[in-house]
C-alpha cells in the first residue's frame, strides 16, 4: 500500500520537512482545450496554486510547474506542457528533478466511469482508456501513484469518448464544474495533510 502521504503524528519535525509531493494535473495545453472534460487537472492544480499560493511560473522539464510549502511539507504542483498522451514525459521528468519516487505522486485527471460531478480518489490501477495515465505508467513503468479521478460521465451512445473528452462544458454545466474543482482541490490539500485513507473517507464518492 502506498504509504507517502500521511505525516507520522510524532517524530522527528527535520525528517517532517524533508517530505516533498508532486501534484500534477492533467490536461492539453492552450486556451483551445482550456474549459474542455480532458482539462478538469488543469482546472484543480490552477486552483490549488491558488489555495497553496504556490503560482507555476517554471516553464521547464516538459511542464509548467511551481514549488512551495504546504504543512510543513514541501509541494510541486505541476502542469505537463506535453499534450494528454505524453504525459508521462513530463511527469517522469519532474519527478527525476525533484528526486521523488511515485510513491510521492498524485495525479488528477478527468474519468468517464465516475459519474458527472463526483470524485474518486485510489491508490493504483490500470489506466481505464485514459491515454494521460497510460503514458505514465508507461514512462514509471508502475501503476503504484495515487490518482484524484475527476467524474465526467459517459456521453450519450451517438458521442465517440474521443470527442467528448474533448468537448466544452455548457453553460449549464458551469456551477457543477466550479464546485468539483472546489471539491477537488479539497481533496488533495486533504489528503497531503491527513492521508489517503482519511481523503477517501471524506471525499471518495462525492
Amino acid at each position: 500500500m502506498i504509504s507517502m502521504i500521511k505525516k507520522p503524528e510524532t517524530g522527528n519535525r527535520k525528517q517532517e520537512t524533508e517530505n516533498r509531493h508532486l501534484v500534477v494535473g492533467l490536461g492539453n495545453p492552450g486556451p483551445r482545450y482550456a474549459w474542455t472534460r480532458h482539462n478538469l487537472g488543469f482546472m484543480v492544480v490552477a486552483a490549488l496554486a491558488d489555495k497553496w499560493r504556490i503560482p507555476l511560473t517554471r516553464s521547464t522539464l516538459d511542464a509548467d510547474w511551481g514549488q512551495g510549502r504546504v504543512g510543513g511539507e514541501t509541494m510541486v504542483l505541476a502542469q505537463p506542457a506535453t499534450y494528454m498522451n505524453l504525459s508521462g514525459r513530463a511527469v517522469s521528468r519532474v519527478l527525476a528533478y525533484f528526486k521523488l519516487t511515485p510513491a510521492a505522486l498524485v495525479v488528477l485527471h478527468d474519468d468517464l466511469d465516475v459519474p458527472l460531478g463526483r470524485l474518486k480518489i485510489v491508490e493504483r490501477g490500470g489506466p481505464g482508456g485514459h491515454k494521460g495515465i497510460l503514458s505514465i505508467i508507461n514512462a514509471l513503468d508502475t501503476e503504484e501513484f495515487i490518482r484524484v479521478k475527476l467524474g465526467i460521465g459517459r456521453p450519450p451512445p451517438e458521442i465517440p469518448a474521443e470527442s467528448y473528452v474533448l468537448s466544452p462544458f455548457s453553460r449549464e454545466e458551469e456551477e457543477m464544474v466550479a464546485g468539483l474543482v472546489e471539491r477537488g482541490a479539497q481533496a488533495v490539500d486533504f489528503l497531503i495533510r491527513e492521508g489517503l485513507n482519511a481523503a477517501r473517507n471524506r471525499f471518495h464518492g462525492e
